[in-house]
């Protein structure tokens, strides 16, 4: 069971970083590059926009988010472009796969701001009980 797993995730990794090549072909129109753009970068980010050490809604991200991303994209993506964009995933997957440090910043900085919201809330919250 716990291999099954594995392979399903080996097999969205791949198909992400086909529709990652996608990306490139002019003949995707601007609203799938849209939607596309955003997908593989939380997908290939080191970052979660939720943390895992958050229970359960750590990995929801992984298992929602990401997989409903791909399924909206793919349609609407032309059928040739992602019948060679696979194939080109394929081979560079069995080549080690790609890393987004960009990916990385974005997240990083979604946390920070929204850290730095908290924070600037939470002082204006206890300046307001004080009064």
């Amino acid at each position: 069971m716990l291999e099954h797993w594995r392979q399903k995730a080996r097999e969205l990794r791949t198909e992400t970083h086909a529709l990652y090549l996608a990306y490139k072909d002019p003949q995707v129109p601007w609203y799938a590059k849209a939607l596309l753009a955003v997908v593989v970068v939380y997908a290939f980010s080191p970052i979660d926009l939720i943390p895992y050490l958050i229970p359960i809604l750590g990995y929801l991200d992984d298992l929602v988010l990401v997989p409903a991303g791909v399924a909206a994209v793919l349609k609407m993506v032309p059928r040739a472009v992602m019948d060679e964009c696979r194939q080109e995933a394929s081979e560079a997957m069995a080549q080690g796969g790609p890393a987004s440090r960009l990916a990385a910043v974005i997240i990083v900085a979604i946390w920070v701001l929204c850290i730095l919201f908290a924070a600037v809330a939470l002082v204006r919250f206890r300046s307001g009980a004080s009064s």
